[in-house]
């Protein structure tokens, strides 16, 4: 409810978790109410001040620490001068506290104004709250953990929050009208004659013509990984020089709550001479599996646990998927101890394969897990190319087979670019082609087929039917749409209570794109069978497929979107609507639904930037 400002005390133990991380105390208690205050603040980025939107007065927020069967009433007061929002993500909630200007009739919060959020946490795990407003959630952001009922399937002894994020001085809406000018505004690494020359040694000189005539006819570029450069990185609000510390002591358990908070930014995530044991993704427990690395979509989270039988320090190397730059944090015995900051790695070259969706068909998308699990639920699917899960490495030795595979998603990364690097010249170092490479020799890489969930969702009917969710774009424009169509273009997709629901995100771009729902959960069809597990985001890679499917039981409207930023701004959202149970089916597919919608596109369109230079 939208009010004149009430101040609510900031309870102690939120004032605690001000640090960002905190040593576990699971049994302890929790309060469920906070107090948070967007407003404008001094802050420093790579040795400039600027003023950006804060959330009581940092970057980022304070941690919210909940528990699982309480309920949760947070105030946030506007202090601004324009418009916000707070939107709770991967929380089950209502829809009008969901936060998402513009939908179930929540408007956002006006300025001097102030709105309590009040709901019932129906689970535990890692999440994160940031601004759904216009360009904001790059510096309006914090972590939400909440602590599970039950004692915790993989205690530790040491528990810290690991928010990751990238942020400019620049003033965001800056940045967005400089893409519209020109996409490849912030593209410093276009291929040049040089490079030319040397794959024409390399591959002939008729070869790299026809290459460079194909990425021109799509008016793209194959270093296209990151639309926007020149970002700060951080870990819990700390740019690498300043060296965010995590203690530990040899022989301890230590999880880490990894979020990918960023605005634009996949994170290559890493502990070299550490083992990272995934225990949860998304906030949902899933089967331990051993790991050395994790590519991170934004929005993603990850809970880690590590046990160093050292005395360390280790580095948390965070390093961005451009090879832009990195974040980083320690983990020590002692503050101020540094590990060593690994070698930087060269940036990943697009490859035509990345591009497969818009030469014909869409490449990457194998269906056969899944129809296992449904009795040939998914034989709609027949024109797609699979893909196999060896060798997304080398472009040349792509193995686009159909057969023999239990996962199809286009995420698979483990163990696929090991001898993925082409080599400009005999004398050159080896340089990774295609979106999925550049990892290091021998290590082992998170795939989504990795990924078990410890219990098995009540629901495991085959889907009712499948919805095709087409990544499309303009980016000449830089206008990015689903099936072709802004946001508002298209009318919202429908489905009545508890119908199950198939989403298949084919990608026809040459970007990934973190699709998230709101509201609920995917269940990732990813070959593991009734242990699919839950996620509210996941990475479409270029020229690839992946599918979900969910039950709808949470009625409301929900924005689904690609979680870049600028991808949101420009246009890559729809509304998800789930009808109340007693909607007359006739009424809900494939239009005409009886949900009193209240999608308004203003409130997504209408702010004033967050400050910077």
């Amino acid at each position: 409810m939208m009010k004149t400002r009430i101040r609510i005390p900031l309870p102690t133990l939120a004032s605690l978790a001000l640090a960002g991380g905190l040593v576990a105390v699971p049994y302890a208690a929790f309060a469920g109410n906070y107090d948070l205050t967007v407003a404008k603040a001094k802050v420093e980025i790579d040795g400039r001040t600027v003023e950006k939107l804060t959330v009581n007065g940092s970057v980022p927020g304070p941690t919210l620490r909940l528990r699982e069967g309480e309920k949760a009433t947070i105030t946030v007061a506007n202090e601004a001068d324009e418009p916000t929002s707070m939107h709770w993500h991967g929380i089950l909630l209502p829809g009008i506290m969901d936060g998402a200007p513009g939908f179930n009739g929540f408007m956002g919060i006006a300025p001097g104004a102030s709105y309590t959020y009040t709901f019932d946490i129906r689970q535990s795990g890692t999440y994160w709250y940031h601004s759904h407003t216009g360009t904001q959630d790059q510096s309006v952001l914090g972590a939400i953990v909440i602590e599970p009922a039950a004692p915790p399937p993989f205690p530790a002894e040491r528990d810290y929050v690991v928010l990751l994020g990238d942020i400019t001085p620049e003033n965001s809406d800056h940045v967005l009208r400089n893409l519209k000018a020109d996409p490849g505004y912030y593209n410093y690494n276009k291929r040049t004659l040089r490079d030319f020359f040397g794959d024409a040694r390399e591959q002939g000189f008729g070869a790299a013509l026809r290459d460079r005539l194909d990425w021109g006819e799509m008016r793209m570029d194959p270093t296209d990984l990151a639309d926007v450069t020149g970002y700060a990185f951080l870990v819990n609000g700390k740019q690498p020089a300043e060296n965010e510390t995590f203690i530990f002591r040899k022989g301890e358990r230590t999880r880490l709550r990894l979020i990918n908070g960023s605005a634009m930014t996949l994170f290559d995530v890493r502990i070299p001479g550490l083992k990272m044991k995934v225990v949860a993704a998304d906030g949902n427990d899933v089967e331990p599996v051993s790991v050395d690395e994790i590519r991170m979509g934004v929005a993603e989270r990850y809970d880690v646990i590590v046990e160093p039988d050292g005395e360390g320090p280790y580095t948390i190397f965070a390093e961005s998927i451009d090879r832009a730059g990195y974040a980083r944090a320690t983990l020590a015995a002692n503050e101020g101890a540094e590990g060593p900051i690994p070698e930087r790695r060269p940036r990943a070259l697009l490859a035509m394969d990345d591009m497969g969706a818009a030469h014909g068909g869409h490449a990457g998308y194998d269906m056969d897990g899944a129809k296992d699990e449904h009795g040939g639920a998914r034989d709609d699917h027949g024109g797609h190319e699979g893909h196999g899960h060896e060798g997304h490495g080398d472009v040349h030795q792509m193995d686009d087979r159909h057969d023999g595979h239990d996962g199809h998603d286009g995420h698979h990364m483990h163990e696929m670019q090991h001898d993925g690097a082409a080599h400009e010249s005999p004398s050159a170092p080896a340089r990774a082609v295609g979106w999925a490479s550049g990892f290091p020799e021998g290590s082992k890489v998170l795939a989504y087929e990795d990924l078990r969930a410890r219990a098995a969702p009540g629901d495991n009917r085959p889907p009712d039917r499948s919805i095709e969710m087409r990544l499309t774009g303009n980016m000449e424009r830089y206008v990015w749409t689903l099936n072709d169509k802004r946001f508002g273009e298209a009318a919202p997709i429908r489905v009545r209570y508890g119908e199950r629901v198939r989403i298949d995100f084919v990608n026809e771009t040459m970007m990934a794109h973190p699709m998230h729902l709101h509201g609920m959960f995917f269940e990732l069809e990813n070959g593991a069978g009734a242990h699919r597990p839950l996620k509210d985001t996941v990475i479409v890679p270029p020229g690839k497929s992946v599918s979900v499917i969910l039950t709808a039981r949470e009625v409301g409207a929900w924005p689904l979107h690609c979680h870049l930023l600028y991808h949101m701004a420009s246009g890559m959202m729809t509304a998800f609507v789930v009808e109340p149970p007693d909607a007359a089916e006739a009424g809900i597919t494939p239009d005409g639904a009886s949900l009193p919608l209240a999608i308004s596109h203003d409130g997504h369109g209408g702010h004033a930037g967050h400050g910077g230079m």
